[in-house]
C-alpha cells in the first residue's frame, strides 16, 4: 500500500519567504540609530547602504554594507547595528546564507527585548528551514517555543523540520499532541498532521490508526482521493465481510467512484442476486448514461444484462403480493426488511421504509446490523437525512457494517442530502 502524498515542503518554502520581523529590519530606524551611535566612517557606509536599499538596488546595498567589515576597532554596538542593517538588506536580496549569519550574530548578542528576540529567533529558524538545514531549523523552532514563543503557525515547520532531519519520533509526539488539542477544543485538525499520522501508522503496520487517520482526513478534508483510499482500505481490514460488497458499491456509486464498465456490471449483478432488480436497473441506466455500457464490442452483453434485470423486476413484481403476505406472517422480520428495501429502490419510498422499520422491530433477523444499515441508506435516499443519521449511528459490528454506517454519515453531512 502506498504512502499518502504529504504536503510539499515547497509549499512551506513559499509561505515562509525571506521576510524578517519589520520592527527589527526597518532601514530608516537602523540608519537613524547608526548616525546617533556610530563613528562617522561607519555611519556613512550604513547611510549609503540604506539609500541603495530604498532604490531597490539590494545587491549593491549588500556589497556596500559589507564594506563596514573592513573598518577596524568596531564596538559591540556598532557590530550589532551593522548586522541589523545587513539582515534587512540580505532579506530583500534573497541572500539566505547572509540572513542566517546576521540573525545568529544578533540573537547571540542578546541585546533585543523579549518580543524582538523571539522574532529574531523565528527569522533564524525560518532561514535554516529555507536552506534545507532541517536539524538546525528544528533546534531554533524549539528554542523559540522554549523561550516563550506562542505563534502556533510555526508548528508545521517544526514538525516538518524534525521529520526531515530524521527525528520522526519527536515529530509524531508533536503531531499527536496537536491532534489531541484539536479534538479537545473542537478545531479542525490540519491535513498535514493527519497525513503524517496515516503514513507513520502505515510504516508501523498499525492499521487501526491508519484507518482512523483516513477517516478523519475524509471527515475534515473530504477530497475525492481521500475517499478512494478510505473505501479501498475497508476491504483490507481484518474481519471485513465479503457479503458487504454490494453495500460498499452503493457508497462508491453515491461518491462517483463507480466509473468502469466492469463496476457497473458487477454492481447490477450483485443487486439482482440480492433480490433488488429495480436497483440493478438504476445502476445499468446510470452506466448507459455515462457511456460505460452500451458501447463497444460488448454492447450486446450489456443489453442482455439490462434485459435480464427488467425481466427479473417483472417477475418480482408479479409475485410481490404473495411475498409480502408471507413476510408479514413470518415469525421474523427478514422478509419485511428485504421487501421493504426493494420497494424503496423501486420508488415506493414511504411504503418501503415502513416495512423495513416493521421488520427490524419484529426481530429475529439473520443480520440485524445489515438491516439497520440498509434502513439508514434507504432513509438517506428518501431525503430523510436526520432520520438516516439517527439510524446509522445505531449500527454496530466489526465486520464492516459499522464502518460503512459511519462513512454514510460523513457522506450525508458533506453532500447536504
Amino acid at each position: 500500500m502506498k504512502q499518502l502524498r504529504l504536503s510539499r515542503i515547497a509549499v512551506l518554502f513559499a509561505a515562509i519567504g525571506f521576510a524578517a520581523a519589520p520592527e527589527l529590519t526597518n532601514i530608516a530606524a537602523n540608519q537613524a540609530y547608526a548616525q546617533e551611535s556610530m563613528r562617522p566612517e561607519i555611519g556613512r557606509i550604513v547611510q549609503a547602504a540604506g539609500e541603495l536599499y530604498r532604490a531597490k538596488k539590494f545587491r549593491e546595498a549588500l556589497s556596500k554594507i559589507h564594506e563596514a567589515d573592513s573598518v577596524g576597532g568596531k564596538t559591540v554596538n556598532e557590530n550589532f547595528t551593522i548586522e541589523r542593517m545587513r539582515l534587512s538588506i540580505a532579506s530583500a536580496a534573497g541572500d539566505n546564507d547572509t540572513v542566517i549569519r546576521s540573525a545568529e550574530t544578533i540573537v547571540s548578542a542578546n541585546k533585543l527585548g523579549g518580543k524582538e528576540q523571539l522574532q529574531m529567533i523565528q527569522v533564524l529558524a525560518n532561514a535554516y528551514f529555507k536552506a534545507g538545514n532541517f536539524g538546525k531549523a528544528a533546534q531554533w523552532y524549539n528554542r523559540y517555543y522554549a523561550d516563550g514563543g506562542t505563534d502556533q503557525s510555526l508548528r508545521p515547520y517544526l514538525i516538518q523540520a524534525m521529520s526531515q532531519s530524521g527525528d520522526s519520533a519527536k515529530a509524531m509526539k508533536e503531531i499527536n499532541a496537536e491532534l489531541a488539542a484539536d479534538e479537545k477544543s473542537g478545531r479542525t485538525p490540519s491535513l498535514t498532521n493527519l497525513e503524517y499520522l496515516a503514513n507513520d501508522a502505515l510504516k508501523r503496520k498499525d492499521m487501526a490508526t491508519y484507518s482512523s487517520a483516513l477517516e478523519k482526513m475524509v471527515s475534515f478534508h473530504g477530497k475525492k482521493e481521500f475517499w478512494v483510499n478510505l473505501l479501498n482500505n475497508i476491504e483490507r481490514k481484518p474481519g471485513y465481510s465479503e457479503r458487504l460488497k454490494l453495500d460498499l458499491m452503493r457508497l462508491k456509486l453515491a461518491l462517483g467512484q463507480i466509473t468502469k464498465t466492469s463496476d457497473y456490471m458487477d454492481m447490477s449483478l450483485f443487486a439482482i442476486q440480492a433480490g433488488y432488480p429495480a436497483e440493478a436497473i438504476k445502476v445499468i441506466d446510470a452506466g448507459y448514461k455515462a457511456g460505460a455500457l452500451g458501447e463497444g464490442k460488448d454492447a450486446d452483453r450489456h443489453k442482455r444484462l439490462r434485459d435480464m434485470a427488467n425481466k427479473t423486476q417483472t417477475e418480482t413484481q408479479s409475485g410481490l403480493a404473495a411475498s409480502e403476505a408471507e413476510a408479514k406472517a413470518a415469525k421474523d422480520g427478514n422478509g419485511l426488511v428485504n421487501i421493504g428495501y426493494g420497494y424503496v429502490t423501486g420508488g415506493q419510498v414511504d411504503k418501503g421504509l415502513a416495512m423495513m422499520e416493521e421488520g427490524i422491530a419484529k426481530g429475529g433477523l439473520k443480520q440485524e446490523e445489515d438491516a439497520k444499515l440498509h434502513l439508514g441508506v434507504a432513509q438517506l435516499q428518501a431525503g430523510k437525512k436526520a432520520n438516516a443519521i439517527k439510524t446509522l449511528k445505531t449500527v454496530r459490528g466489526t465486520d464492516g457494517t459499522a464502518d460503512l454506517a459511519r462513512y454514510w454519515i460523513i457522506y450525508a453531512n458533506q453532500s447536504g442530502k
